[in-house]
């Protein structure tokens, strides 16, 4: 899970307009606790291990935020793809088989979707979890691709479109989950609302 210390000010700055610096780090910081949730019931019914690619604050933070369960990774420097690469280049230096990469921003996504890219992996080598924005929640590998992360336009609607036709042209075949909406902008918050009395 790639994610970031909740600091005001510096965390869903698209949506400061409407919540404010406090109250956008506080959705930063909802969205994180209940992504990892999604994740823990995962874990009930299947092997997988967890980490958390951090940005902001350190290591002494997150532990004390989200628990020592979790591995932590600092996603170090560079644009989105080249943290995305150096954490799924991270992940499979660690012996994964399969890696799945999810953000914090989509609250719609369920331990059953991810069950289901893990299971894409096994026949190929690439799953995208679609949003409509455009960009995807939800990346998954079954063997490091750096170049996947290279020339994408990040932040725009092309994101996916530019990353299935690096793999078109590459003659590598991917699956596709169904599209989801992340919460990025002031209109997307009804996507949250309806979660936040489990908080």
């Amino acid at each position: 899970m790639m994610s970031r210390y909740p600091m005001a000010g510096q965390t869903k700055t698209r949506l400061i307009p409407r919540l404010g610096p406090e109250g956008a780090a506080r959705l930063q910081q909802q969205m994180t606790e209940h992504t990892l949730a999604t994740v823990a019931r995962l874990q009930q019914s299947r092997r997988v291990r967890g980490a958390i690619a951090f940005t902001d604050g350190d290591l002494a933070q997150m532990q004390a935020w989200l628990g020592a369960s979790w591995d932590y990774w600092p996603q170090g420097e560079g644009d989105l793809g080249d943290r995305m690469a150096r954490a799924f280049a991270h992940s499979f230096s660690l012996g994964a088989s399969r890696t799945v990469m999810i953000g914090i921003d989509c609250p719609d996504l369920t331990p059953a979707l991810l069950a289901t890219a893990l299971n894409e992996l096994q026949s190929r080598p690439v799953v995208f979890g679609p949003a409509t924005d455009g960009g995807y929640y939800l990346i998954g590998l079954a063997q490091p691709y750096p170049d996947l992360f290279q020339g994408i336009a990040w932040g725009t609607d092309q994101v996916l479109s530019q990353s299935r036709q690096i793999l078109n042209t590459a003659a590598m075949p991917f699956a596709l989950l169904p599209t989801l909406t992340d919460v990025d902008y002031p209109e997307d918050l009804p996507v949250w609302e309806k979660y936040q009395g489990d908080q």
